[in-house]
């Protein structure tokens, strides 16, 4: 189960890169945009947040204009 939580977390992290790339957005730009602190950011994206809240990942869907579900599948 452990597994399972960190490969999850490391796939919204990876999207979350691979996403933010796309729209030329930097770390920085997504955090003041999603209203969240850069280390926020920077430790959901590195994979070291096992356990983002879902207000967190939807102020990033909302700032990457896409659902949650996009960000974590």
């Amino acid at each position: 189960m452990a597994n399972e939580a960190m490969s999850s977390n490391n796939k919204i992290g990876s999207n979350l890169k691979k996403l933010r790339a796309q729209k030329g957005y930097s770390l920085e730009r997504v955090a003041r945009l999603a209203e969240l602190s850069l280390n926020t950011v920077v430790r959901l994206e590195s994979g070291v947040n096992k356990n983002p809240t879902i207000k967190t990942l939807t102020k990033i869907a909302r700032t990457l204009d896409m659902s949650v579900d996009d960000l974590i599948k």
